[in-house]
């Protein structure tokens, strides 16, 4: 086994183990369930947003719910990403309070790693203890190695301050390897992804 391999399967592993364990910030400090998403209202909204059974959206959203509770908020998009060790996303979509107005949101970030490939995506994003909208506009840094997939969903988790999302992704094309980097949100679409 080459000395790349073997990085790229510690990198991997890494990133896996981070995100498999819950950790104690990951659970929502005193939402009201007024303020918050049921995992039902969750699941019907995946399960139309993917185009997928109610079953598949459901085994990934429970997961998550285990992990972090019920969201504040959510973002509904599309991306397209690529990289050949280093890359690049963009992507845009909606943002969704439980109580406020929607707002259009564009997302873009680097990433650096053992990663190699191209995909465009449907991005639906749980996003926990957010409780105002403007706070989304920031940098969310993550690991990603393809966290898990759960019926043909993908999901990873970036953080910023106490501010969780858990981005879902289903689509088209190949990437594989793992990759740290982050993702910066904005209200214009940007090319440099800053």
């Amino acid at each position: 086994m080459t000395e790349t391999s073997r990085l790229t399967r510690r990198t991997a592993a890494v990133a896996l183990a981070g995100l498999v364990a819950a950790p104690a910030w990951a659970k929502p400090n005193g939402a009201s369930k007024n303020d918050t998403f049921s995992e039902d209202e969750i699941v019907t909204a995946v399960a139309g947003f993917f185009g997928t059974t109610a079953r598949a959206a459901a085994e990934a959203v429970e997961r998550i719910f285990r992990d972090h509770g019920r969201p504040t908020a959510y973002v509904a998009g599309e991306e397209v990403a690529g990289a050949i060790g280093v890359g690049l996303r963009y992507g845009d979509g909606t943002l969704f309070l439980k109580s406020g107005p929607r707002r259009k949101v564009f997302w873009q970030g680097p990433s650096i790693g053992f990663d190699t490939g191209g995909n465009a995506s449907k991005v639906f994003t749980l996003a926990y203890n957010l409780r105002d909208p403007d706070l989304i506009f920031r940098r969310y840094p993550g690991v990603e190695g393809s966290a898990y997939f759960v019926g043909g969903i993908g999901v990873n988790y970036l953080r910023a301050d106490d501010i969780t999302l858990a981005p879902m992704r289903a689509g088209v094309g190949f990437r594989a390897g793992a990759n740290v980097g982050y993702l910066a949100f904005s209200r214009k679409r940007r090319v440099v992804p800053l």
